[in-house]
């Protein structure tokens, strides 16, 4: 059961003829796709348990794909890649703040679909390491544990995305030094560095929030502009 999990992908899109072509393209791949046609139902499948991934359309019946992973995201860590139309930068920008993981511009070619979601599995894969035991990072007040996956801000838990969490751990193993956006996107968002692309800005911005920063203070992540970013607590520490 668990191996049919990590490999099988729920599409949410009411595009009936697309999501055959996706299934059958995911089936060459080695995946397999179940599809579901409206927000409500591709919510209640999200949340099952049954699936390594969702690809969620914005456009949707009944609730839209925003409301959908809103909802999911109060439950559930589940990766999400967002479907959206081509040119809308807006919706672009609301689905990573409110949690996706990646998004891909409708029309889209199958592959680089496969593509998107090979990398986002493995960003959120845990750590098969047999032997070695992950360091937990702790810089300041922040406490990153790469193993359980968890992070603590002054001993309180904080919610993070995948891509979020990963954000944060390169932030942390640097921290003191500035790393470049195009490190960032390569390292956290497993494509090339786009110079248009803000997506990882938006990361940024929610882990900001997350970490109770405000933009401006930027307590814990600092901006350096036309360059990257800076954890700014210096001196980080490891422990077995």
């Amino acid at each position: 059961m668990m191996s049919r999990k990590m490999d099988c992908i729920l599409v949410v899109d009411d595009d009936i003829e697309l999501c055959g072509l996706v299934q059958e393209y995911l089936a060459a791949e080695g995946f397999t796709a179940k599809s579901v046609h409206d927000g409500e139902q591709g919510l209640l499948q999200a949340i099952s348990g049954e699936y390594a991934m969702v690809v969620l359309d914005v456009m949707l019946p009944g609730i839209n794909g925003f409301e959908v992973l809103r909802r999911i995201r109060s439950v559930s860590k589940i990766p999400v890649v967002l479907l959206t139309a081509r040119g809308e930068d807006v919706d672009r920008i609301v689905g990573l703040e409110i949690g996706a993981d990646d998004y891909l511009p409708k029309p889209f070619n199958p592959r680089e679909l496969v593509a998107r979601i090979r990398a986002v599995m493995r960003r959120t894969k845990p750590n098969q390491g047999a032997e070695a035991v992950p360091e937990v990072l702790l810089v300041g007040d922040v406490e990153l544990d790469p193993a359980t996956r968890t992070v603590l801000r002054a001993g309180a838990p904080v919610e993070l995305t995948s891509v979020e969490f990963n954000l944060l751990e390169v932030l942390l193993r640097e921290a003191g030094r500035v790393v470049t956006r195009e490190r960032l996107v390569n390292a956290v968002l497993s494509r090339k560095f786009m110079a248009f692309d803000r997506s990882i800005d938006m990361h940024v911005s929610k882990v900001r929030r997350k970490l109770g920063d405000s933009e401006e203070s930027g307590d814990h992540i600092k901006t350096i502009r036309g360059v990257g970013y800076m954890f700014a607590r210096p001196g980080a520490k490891a422990r077995k």
